[in-house]
């Protein structure tokens, strides 16, 4: 078992950033990949970003490209991201997620373990 635990999340200006952190505890963190998804009111969970466990691959949703980066810290079993350019069209429920397989998939149905979620409010 993974327990997973955000924070972070908060409300910001349009064009602000937020640095969201998920702490990883349970198991070993070793070859385990990780993935963001967010989920906005009344829409379906979507893909941020994912990072293998070297942090040697990293993936991006287009709507985040560029703005977004994802990274890990294995020594202390966390992972964040980092969020700049904020539109209001970010705001979401973000949650953290692991999957058992060592593979940085967008595909939120291969994650086995996830957390509760912060709240991230852009504000126009």
């Amino acid at each position: 078992q993974v327990q997973l635990v955000e924070s972070g999340g908060g409300l910001v200006q349009a064009g602000g950033s937020l640095r969201l952190s998920c702490a990883a505890s349970g198991r070993t963190f070793n070859n385990i990949a990780m993935g963001w998804f967010r989920q906005a009111p009344g829409k379906e969970r979507e893909s941020v970003a994912a990072i293998t466990w070297s942090g040697g691959s990293r993936y991006y949703a287009d709507s985040v490209k560029g703005r977004f980066t994802i990274s890990r810290d294995n020594a202390k079993n966390m992972v964040y991201l980092q969020m700049n350019s904020l539109k209001p069209e970010d705001t979401a429920v973000y949650y953290c997620a692991a999957t058992k397989r060592n593979i940085a998939t967008m595909n939120r149905n291969l994650y086995d373990y996830w957390g509760q979620g912060t709240q991230v409010t852009v504000s126009s």
